[in-house]
């Protein structure tokens, strides 16, 4: 497995954090402009990447204000889990690290290395900025 890994610190307590990340309706206000075509319920998200695959993720486990992993339901095109991990900061402060691990053969890692960081690092930015 591959993974791919952004940390941030958010100015808010970690129940704040966590409840905003608990509920699959609340990603969509997370990805780049390349996803579309999303539908989500509380535990399950559908979506489309430009050029690249339909998946869609299912929460797997929710550990209240720690963490919220995520795995693919249905056919993806490679294993993957996705985990939002949360501590609180001496200062009150949110500590949230975004995990997405992917098991890709040598070609995709090379193509999809890239994206892949990028995407973490623009969800954990955006998170940030919605909160």
């Amino acid at each position: 497995m591959t993974s791919f890994i952004s940390k941030i610190k958010i100015d808010k307590p970690v129940e704040q954090v966590y409840l905003f990340l608990e509920d699959c309706n609340n990603h969509e206000k997370l990805q780049p402009e390349n996803i579309y075509n999303w539908t989500s319920t509380r535990d399950e998200a559908h979506f489309t990447i430009q050029n690249m695959a339909k998946l869609s993720l299912v929460v797997k486990e929710r550990i209240a204000n720690q963490s919220i992993e995520f795995v693919p339901s249905g056919n993806a095109p490679f294993d993957l889990f996705l985990k939002w991990m949360l501590s609180r900061d001496t200062d009150g402060s949110s500590n949230v690290i975004l995990e997405l691990s992917a098991d890709l053969n040598m070609m995709m890692k090379m193509m999809a290395s890239g994206p892949l960081q990028k995407l973490v690092d623009y969800q954990t930015a955006k998170l940030a900025e919605v909160l």
